[in-house]
């Protein structure tokens, strides 16, 4: 018997554990309607401050948890924490670390300033994934990222973890919204993030560190992207263009009619057939 195709879905935003927004109902629906659809999903999400973890039922898995992560001279504990969406018999995999997620904001203070770290609890955000989804050698073929926190996904699947079995196949999906293109990023961030197979020529486009830069550079390692907005910014759908990748446009998530599913669904299997 074939084995069902393995989608993992990398979210900045999951309903209910986030306030209700585009992202989020797409990170809660899409992932139930893909298995619904016959498909393996896991869903990964950070643990922000702001999630209550009782009402939520989060707990530590212990098994998955322990590894420290090194991001330039910092060296950060990777706590896993795990709920689940019964309705949907869904589990939610929350990547979690006391200095970069135990916050009351998120990605930005009282007085709405950018914290200053955003990019390292990108990078942590997406490394935690990777590692977690290697300790729980669950091989997916399609890894759909969704918000900017996950942008950096893209290069270290293609860069770093390329020769790992776990990974050797994946298909990175891209969902864009526009979201953090102005953002200024730490002015080292390159040197942070330098080594283990990642030169300076692989993240050479955030020699300029802005949010925009880094979107460029999770579609430069993209397979296909979805245009999350009716109208994506100028710039990155130029660069999309010169990459020569497929693009769809994204559908609301809807709960009461998942027919929608399916343009998601189907670009997956196209991508696979695509690449195969």
């Amino acid at each position: 018997m074939e084995e069902p195709v393995r989608v993992l879905f990398v979210n900045s935003e999951i309903f209910p554990y986030m306030p209700e927004t585009d992202i989020s109902m797409l990170g809660r629906y899409l992932p139930q309607g893909i298995q619904e659809s016959g498909k393996e999903i896991r869903s990964f999400m950070p643990r922000y401050g702001t999630i209550n973890e009782r009402r939520n039922q989060l707990h530590e898995v212990i098994r998955l948890s322990g590894m420290n992560l090194v991001i330039g001279n910092a060296d950060r504990p990777l706590v896993i924490k795990v709920s689940s969406i019964s309705s949907a018999r869904m589990q939610v995999y929350f990547i979690d670390n006391e200095d970069y997620f135990h916050r009351k904001f998120i990605y930005r203070d009282a007085e709405g300033n950018d914290f200053k770290d955003n990019d390292e609890r990108a990078v942590f955000f997406a490394r935690g994934v990777l590692e977690t989804v290697k300790k729980l050698r669950w091989k997916p073929d399609i890894v759909h990222c969704q918000g900017w926190i996950s942008h950096f996904v893209p290069v270290y699947l293609k860069k770093v973890y390329h020769e790992d079995p776990i990974f050797t196949e994946a298909r990175v999906v891209l969902s864009l919204y526009n979201e953090n293109l102005g953002a200024r990023l730490s002015d080292d961030l390159v040197d942070k993030i330098l080594g283990e197979n990642l030169s300076r020529e692989d993240v050479a486009l955030l020699e300029e560190p802005t949010g925009i830069n880094l979107a460029k550079l999770a579609i430069r390692y993209a397979d296909g992207i979805v245009a999350g907005v009716p109208a994506l910014d100028p710039e990155l759908e130029g660069f999309i263009k010169q990459q020569g990748l497929p693009v769809i446009a994204g559908v609301p998530a809807r709960a009461e009619n998942m027919d929608w599913v399916r343009t998601y669904d189907h670009f997956y299997d196209d991508l696979l057939k695509r690449n195969s």
